[in-house]
């Protein structure tokens, strides 16, 4: 999403000067004003309003959506479109819910082992939440304190600070379908419907989730097709183009089951050589939904071969937090871009952070933020004792405050700012 807030200034360095001095006072966060922030297509629709007050949390702006099926909280402008798309998507099943057609599937429907004849109306989504911490403890020094799934389950990390655990997210995002619709078939069948709707079929929004079972089941189990706004004409190829581009997500993600794609991504692991516990433990975290670590892992299949790699999947296994491997995956996406554009040598772990090794020395740092203010948590990133005297780029996708930009240029880091 292009942003009127996110200057690109493609290749651009904001190189250290050597009389920058480190800001003597912290800064508090600005709230921000998502009218500055967004492109004016996205501040209203038909079926939602973003509120104008947009806060940040020194990296990530925080957003909230009043749409006529719930209030929404998005942590970052990407997710933003990407519950914008959402919503669309629910009103088109909504739509499909009152047609004749939606009703004969019922009729025809032998066993629906969900509530398929609920109205999309009468249990609108309340998540109003207070303010969460997001991507802070990425930037902390964790040492050796990564740990595996195994020995995290049915824990918060320590870092949640009010965030959902990793079990409050397996009801959402974790297959096509659920359990009780393990019907050979029906898992394509809900591709197709999130093709359609150019969403995520394994997005985390339970009312989006509930809405596609709902519908895909009706027709499914009733024996007629499903075309949710568009033509019958409309051929599989174009409606996976406008999904892929919608959500950027692979075309693969809407044509293999998520059996084929955990067969997949096991495979890849292997051949990468991340040991057998290892991947298991990939497979017990509840907080990674079925695209998260398609993504993911596709991606890191990208870069250098080495250790580096199991060091990542180290990294993205210790993740219990939905929003958190959100980030990772558009840390890990940016990475994949930048290498193919500019190859490293290596992929490297910072703390969390993933990173890449340049043939001239220099450690890149992808950090996909909206806004960063010189708190003191930044601070303490910038001046990291395990960073010192090393050559260091951070690649940003948002904007910096003045006084954050200051502040690591003092510290000698090279600041990107990428798409």
């Amino acid at each position: 999403m292009k942003s009127m807030y996110a200057p690109i200034l493609a290749g651009g360095l904001l190189a250290a000067s050597a009389h920058a001095q480190i800001p003597q006072a912290y800064e508090i966060p600005p709230v921000l004003s998502a009218s500055r922030i967004l492109p004016a297509d996205e501040l209203q629709g038909p079926h939602y309003r973003v509120r104008d007050s947009a806060p940040s949390d020194g990296y990530m702006t925080h957003f909230t959506i009043d749409s006529d099926f719930g209030v929404f909280n998005c942590v970052g402008e990407r997710q933003v479109s990407q519950r914008i798309q959402e919503i669309g998507a629910i009103a088109k099943l909504a739509a499909v819910s009152r047609t004749d057609l939606f009703a004969e599937g019922v009729k025809r429907s032998v066993e629906a082992p969900i509530d398929a004849v609920k109205n999309i109306a009468d249990d609108p989504e309340e998540a109003v939440k207070k303010l969460p911490s997001t991507v802070g403890h990425f930037f902390k020094k964790v040492g050796s304190s990564i740990q595996t799934t195994a020995e995290r389950v049915g824990h918060k990390i320590d870092e949640s600070d009010g965030e959902m655990s990793g079990d409050d997210w397996a009801a959402a995002g974790r297959g096509a379908g659920s359990a009780a619709k393990s019907v050979a078939g029906y898992d394509k069948a809900k591709l197709d419907t999130a093709r359609q709707l150019g969403v995520d079929p394994y997005s985390d929004n339970k009312r989006l989730q509930e809405e596609m079972d709902k519908v895909t089941w009706a027709f499914f189990a009733g024996g007629l097709p499903l075309r949710i706004g568009v033509s019958a004409v409309s051929g599989g190829a174009s409606l996976a183009l406008t999904a892929t581009k919608t959500t950027g997500l692979p075309a693969e993600v809407y044509d293999i089951t998520p059996g084929e794609l955990a067969f997949r991504d096991r495979t890849m692991m292997e051949v990468m050589g991340v040991p057998a516990q290892l991947i298991e433990d990939v497979f017990l975290n509840k907080a990674l939904t079925v695209s998260l670590r398609h993504g993911i892992l596709s991606n890191l299949s990208k870069m250098p071969a080495g250790f580096g790699r199991v060091d990542v999947v180290k990294a993205m296994v210790s993740l219990q937090q939905h929003r958190q491997l959100v980030f990772f995956q558009t840390a890990m996406k940016q990475l994949a871009e930048r290498h193919a554009l500019r190859p490293y040598v290596e992929v490297k772990v910072l703390g969390r952070l993933p990173g890449g090794l340049t043939a001239d020395g220099y450690l890149e740092v992808a950090a996909p933020v909206d806004y960063v203010s010189w708190t003191q948590q930044v601070a303490e990133f910038a001046r990291r004792d395990d960073m010192t005297g090393a050559k260091k780029r951070l690649l940003i996708t948002g904007k910096m405050s003045k006084a954050a930009s200051a502040g690591f240029a003092a510290t000698n880091w090279q600041v990107v700012y990428t798409k």
